[in-house]
């Protein structure tokens, strides 16, 4: 008897039709990053168990993010639809052992294959729906390009509500890039049981670094931002509903990812 093969499910005897490839998978993107703080009770609420409040408790960030990813043959690249996707997600800031850390609360993807391939990374993602301004180069009135005065948003839905928006206009290049989601990124990893009797028995609950590798990051913009999160059914992303906007940053980041630290049991 052949075992069945393949990374992830489905597991088959020739091991192609895996959802998520095996790594290494890399990454680029153009990222709109908005800085902002929101309720400090809210966001401490969220924080993963081991993972304490930061200095400044309220202060996140909001991502939109048109991603491309492939692995290393670049099969993807030629068949788009297993490569692009888009993702709007906020990150809270903590610490772990004394050091700054981010985690991630919420996320929303609209791809199946980048869904299940963050929760083997720890992110809590659901499918949604994403949109954002794009810039090619030219300079036309269909193109915002990469100029003061420049305007880009991103809209987020889910289930058909709207979640999300933001807007980032340009105005300068930045000299520290965005700091709010600078420090490390620590998310729980949880899988659960169905067997009765061990439903609160995760088969799997810990907490995990992000580990990348192979970065590489454009030139980066700046300026004003606004950032509105409204409600819908099933979710609580609004308990962090921005009570103060700093600033928005527009920028294209590469890397890749073939590794994970497991930092401590939940269990």
């Amino acid at each position: 008897m052949t075992d069945l093969t393949g990374f992830s499910l489905p597991r088959t005897p020739e091991g192609r039709s895996s959802l998520v490839p095996a790594p290494p998978w890399h990454y680029v993107g153009d990222f709109l990053v908005i800085e902002f703080w929101c309720d400090p009770a809210a966001a401490i609420a969220a924080l993963p168990p081991g993972v304490e409040p930061a200095a400044d408790p309220g202060r996140a960030a909001a991502l939109f993010v048109d991603w491309q990813s492939c692995v290393t043959d670049r099969n993807e690249l030629v068949d788009p639809a297993r490569s692009q996707y888009k993702e709007f997600f906020i990150v809270l800031n903590g610490t772990l052992d004394g050091e700054p850390v981010t985690t991630c609360p919420c996320i929303w993807v609209d791809r199946d294959f980048a869904l299940v391939r963050g929760w083997v990374q720890g992110f809590p993602k659901k499918l949604g729906s994403v949109w954002m301004t794009r810039t090619f180069g030219l300079d036309c009135l269909a193109d915002p390009g990469l100029r003061p005065g420049a305007v880009f948003g991103g809209t987020a839905a889910a289930n058909d509500r709207r979640i999300a928006e933001g807007t980032v206009t340009l105005e300068r290049l930045s000299e520290s890039g965005p700091t709010h989601n600078g420090p490390p990124l620590v998310n729980v990893r949880h899988f659960p049981r169905l067997a009765a009797g061990h439903h609160d028995d995760p088969a799997v609950h810990e907490l995990v670094g992000a580990r990348s590798r192979d970065r590489a990051i454009s030139a980066i913009w700046e300026g004003a931002a606004t950032l509105t999160l409204s409600g819908a059914p099933n979710e609580e992303h609004t308990a962090f509903a921005p009570l103060r906007v700093g600033k928005g940053f527009r920028f294209t980041f590469a890397y890749t990812v073939d590794d994970l630290a497991t930092l401590r049991d939940l269990r």
